[in-house]
């Protein structure tokens, strides 16, 4: 990759990273914790947030696509790895060869990985984990069919059942009941598949806010996500688990004008100044993760510790900020759009809140233009 000259990055604090798996993982016990590093690790990069997270007490690594799995693997990292969604057919001989441990909900699923592993000539009995679909209706089995799902992969000499698991679609709704429903239907087919005999070493139903909100799901292991970058499941779960921001957003200023009272600034003109005003541009936009519409819903930067709004429409490329009449603002200065300057924090949450939308969607659209820097 080209080194970046444009001074915009997102820091990432391995050290917050660390931090909250331990402390989500002393939540955990004595289960073990799945540390979900999919989208490139919710936009902070999978393979730093991976070993930080193992550093800080995981024992499993989740990913969404074999190719998310195949990168870990290609940094060198060994620990289990679980695709979450049942891989693609012809995926399934990357998935033992590269030794991932597959979600299958699917009868073809089953089919298509004992052929992957009889093709492969491997003296060991692949790993997998069956899926429940408790209510969620994304993918997974129903629970009638979970049951002859697991008898299927019982009956396949190169598969062995490891995993039983759902997805809880309102734990961060703590009040919500569907989620007592959801655990129920999955009890149902664990006891039922536990009165055959049928034993997984693994259970696990719970995400971030379930781990959190609802003991009941933790069994003994536990897939958490949103909670190891620092950021609630929900508001309404805040400061449950000291939890530390693990990604800053910054910039620095590139130009400095002045602007006379009356005019417009940026696309459209909307935005006015009152008085004459100081105006900073900033070299980071819409392309970079900056939503256009944060403009129009009182979006905020921290320059010298001190908030200044988003002066006009977010471009592809750079925001203005209105840094009031006087301001004493030159190009080079620290601009903060999401962390902490002085006094002063913006969150990603915050964003979320302007937007009418979660914080995982700020985090995770911070876009590929923007070096992580690591630190911690």
């Amino acid at each position: 990759m080209v080194r970046s000259l444009r001074p915009v990055w997102a820091e990432i604090d391995l050290g917050a990273v660390r931090h909250n798996v331990s402390r989500l993982a002393v939540l955990a016990r004595p289960g073990q914790l799945c540390a979900v590093v999919k989208a490139n690790g919710y936009g902070h990069g999978a393979v730093p947030v991976a070993r930080a997270a193992l550093d800080g007490g995981a024992t499993w690594l989740g990913v969404a696509l074999v190719e998310e799995g195949l990168e870990l693997r290609d940094a060198g990292i060994e620990a289990p790895i679980l695709v979450l969604s049942e891989p693609p057919l012809d995926a399934m001989d990357e998935v033992v060869g590269r030794r991932l441990t597959p979600t299958l909900y699917t009868e073809a699923g089953v089919e298509a990985a004992a052929k992957a592993v009889a093709s492969a000539a491997i003296d060991y009995r692949l790993n997998v984990h069956v899926k429940v679909d408790t209510g969620m209706h994304r993918v997974g089995a129903a629970p009638e069919a979970a049951l002859g799902l697991a008898d299927a992969v019982n009956r396949r000499p190169e598969l062995r059942l490891a995993a039983l698991w759902t997805h809880l679609a309102v734990a961060d709704e703590p009040d919500n009941d569907f989620t007592g429903q959801q655990l129920e239907r999955f009890e149902r087919v664990r006891l039922t598949l536990q009165r055959r005999g049928v034993l997984p070493d693994l259970v696990h139903a719970a995400n971030s806010a379930g781990l959190i909100a609802h003991p009941a799901s933790r069994y003994n292991l536990v897939r958490c996500g949103i909670a190891i970058y620092g950021i609630d499941p929900d508001p309404a779960l805040a400061g449950r688990v000291d939890l530390r921001p693990a990604m800053s957003l910054k910039a620095r200023v590139s130009f400095v004008k002045e602007v006379p009272p009356g005019d417009g600034i940026s696309y459209g003109l909307r935005y006015q100044v009152d008085d004459h005003a100081v105006v900073a541009t900033v070299p980071i936009g819409y392309a970079d993760g900056v939503p256009r519409r944060l403009s129009f819903v009182g979006g905020e930067v921290l320059i010298a510790g001190q908030r200044h709004p988003i002066a006009g429409t977010v471009t592809m490329d750079q925001i203005m900020v209105d840094c009031g009449p006087d301001a004493d603002v030159a190009p080079g200065d620290e601009v903060v759009l999401i962390g902490s300057q002085g006094s002063d924090q913006i969150t990603a949450q915050e964003w979320a809140d302007h937007l009418d939308t979660i914080a995982y969607e700020i985090v995770c659209g911070v876009g590929p233009r923007v070096p992580r820097v690591y630190v911690g």
